[in-house]
């Protein structure tokens, strides 16, 4: 019906469900890139922490599916600022459909610069940083910017020069030019860890094959979520692990 809607003209079409539930609509979704279709489509309810309903209802691979897509646009934001920027993104986006992906869970709102604002909409940036060049690198997404946040804390205390960059549209980040993504993850700093609550293969492409990924490598289970976060290894203890394994 959205895809009618866009390809009649004179509205933005949007739906929305459980990012789960993007399995029912594929065909509908791979079909509104193939024909570069406006609209958009929001997904809740993005991992593991759904929570009791089980690994039936818990997105792993749907985000990495939607990322792969040609002519689909991801968005995974961390709080409210990086919801309203990806929404303005799709809204103003006219060359196919993008998909705004949100958490269940309350988020932290994550304090920024000027300049850190404006460059949300390039899809990743430096949220938080060291002096000089870093030795470690942690990138994230949505619920787990908080989390890498902390860990950035802790690492930082202990005398680790560290960065971490949220990285809420992978696709728009690649648009950028050459110079701005040396600048958000330069090459000579090889110690990365990536951090979603997501599959975790997709995740090498930015922190390399010696790199980390705290991720999901098998279904989840039907806990509440912190159970199932602490099971699966998103907590600061784990990504502070995580890091110094690979400095």
């Amino acid at each position: 019906i959205a895809n009618g809607i866009a390809l009649h003209g004179g509205f933005l079409p949007y739906t929305s469900t459980f990012l789960m539930f993007v399995e029912y609509a594929r065909n509908a979704v791979r079909m509104a890139a193939l024909m570069k279709q406006r609209q958009v489509m929001v997904y809740t309810h993005d991992s593991i922490g759904l929570g009791e309903d089980g690994p039936t209802h818990q997105p792993v691979e749907q985000l990495a599916a939607l990322r792969v897509t040609p002519n689909m646009s991801t968005w995974r934001p961390c709080d409210q600022v990086e919801s309203a920027v990806a929404w303005k993104y799709a809204v103003e986006r006219h060359d196919g459909p993008t998909a705004l992906i949100f958490s269940r869970q309350n988020l932290a709102q994550q304090d920024r610069t000027e300049q850190q604002l404006a460059d949300v909409a390039r899809g990743a940036y430096v949220l938080k940083d060291c002096a000089g060049q870093p030795e470690l690198i942690l990138i994230a997404t949505g619920s787990e910017v908080e989390l890498a946040v902390a860990a950035w804390d802790q690492l930082t205390a202990e005398g680790i020069k560290a960065r971490v960059v949220s990285m809420p549209s992978t696709d728009a980040f690649d648009k950028q030019d050459p110079a701005y993504r040396e600048a958000v993850l330069p090459k000579a700093v090889a110690a990365r860890v990536a951090i979603e609550a997501s599959i975790a293969d997709y995740w090498y492409k930015y922190v390399g094959l010696n790199g980390a990924v705290v991720g999901m490598t098998t279904f989840g289970e039907s806990a509440p979520a912190e159970l199932l976060f602490e099971e699966f290894g998103f907590t600061v203890a784990n990504v502070v692990k995580q890091a110094k394994a690979v400095l």
